[in-house]
């Protein structure tokens, strides 16, 4: 058994990872912090009690080292990368489901802040499992994926190398409520989102220039990348439109079917896809139509699962000479 730990335990994406754990075969979960510590994991977390018991601990590395060979850090970036730096010195393996290892020194400190890991940094591994798949097996640091770029990314990057890159690509997102996690706030006030949709950060979000990132470093391109997400009266739940300009003539779902065709999680579909069938799943549905040179991407994930829990779980898997689908929920919350 590979023992794992939960760093942050007590938010959303902990409480997902604290699910899968339980019945994965190979990971035994023997430590959940928080700060502070000292709550009951199933006080947080009700659905929990005749369950899982748990006393919260206070986060400290030098416990994580004493007791994990593995730990997911669901941390907020910048408390994320201080927690890895002490663990990885320890040869312990990390998740980091943050941003502070997913992008390159330059796009980091003009988004986020100073990066206090250089080192570390330089050897982390873009938990996308598709596209680095063989890279996440050797390494000891993987990042996690944003969610809007997770869904973005699978959508798009197959039709790449068919776009005409002087043209920008526009990315109409839609995400519940749980993305934004447990921090109370106006706009995820309960008066403010029922009922209602708006956009917020439009063209000035950050996980556009990690899209954009990504796109450059997979397929040579620098695209400009219009981001405009928006926050929908549901609880979880990712749908990502995207647009592009094509420069060939192409049949689109043949391209996704011949570049996916290995893929367990990545469904090709017939028709434009919706948040419902990969709720509680770890599924990417992905559809895409084209008028003339006009390019309609269509992509949907659960945000904390495919967004979050279930990609990290995924790295796990691959870091530890596991199966990746090994505890990775299959099956959607219908009806």
């Amino acid at each position: 058994m590979v023992k794992v730990g939960i760093v942050g335990a007590s938010g959303y994406t902990g409480l997902e990872l604290i699910k899968m754990l339980l019945n994965h075969p190979f990971f035994e979960l023997v430590y959940l912090a928080t700060s502070n510590g000292g709550e009951k994991i199933e006080d947080i977390y009700p659905a929990l009690r005749g369950v899982f018991h748990y006393d919260l601990e206070k986060s400290d590395p030098l416990i994580v080292a004493g007791r994990c060979d593995l730990v997911f850090l669901a941390l907020p970036h910048k408390t994320s990368m201080s927690f890895a730096k002490e663990l990885l010195d320890k040869n312990v393996k990390v998740v980091d489901l943050s941003a502070d290892y997913r992008l390159e020194l330059e796009t980091y400190e003009e988004h986020y802040c100073p990066h206090e890991d250089k080192e570390h940094l330089e050897s982390s591994v873009y938990g996308l499992v598709e596209y680095y798949r063989e890279e996440i097996k050797q390494s000891s640091l993987v990042a996690g994926p944003g969610c809007y770029p997770t869904a973005t990314l699978l959508g798009i990057l197959p039709f790449i190398p068919y776009l005409d890159s002087s043209f920008p690509l526009f990315v109409d997102a839609k995400s519940g409520v749980s993305g934004a996690g447990k921090k109370l706030s106006d706009s995820t006030h309960f008066v403010n989102i029922n009922d209602n949709i708006f956009a917020y950060n439009p063209l000035k979000h950050r996980h556009a220039p990690e899209i954009r990132e990504k796109i450059r470093k997979i397929h040579g391109v620098d695209m400009e990348v219009n981001f405009v997400p928006h926050l929908i009266p549901a609880t979880r739940g990712e749908l990502v439109s995207v647009y592009g300009v094509l420069k060939d003539d192409i049949e689109p779902l043949e391209i996704l079917k011949a570049y996916y065709k290995d893929e367990p999680f990545i469904r090709i579909c017939q028709e434009p896809v919706s948040i419902k069938n990969v709720s509680g799943t770890h599924f990417c549905d992905v559809y895409a139509q084209k008028n003339n040179k006009s390019l309609f991407v269509n992509a949907s994930i659960d945000n904390l699962l495919r967004g979050a829990s279930s990609q990290a779980l995924a790295c796990a898997n691959l870091m530890c000479g596991f199966d990746e689908g090994l505890g990775i929920p299959k099956i959607s919350y219908v009806p």
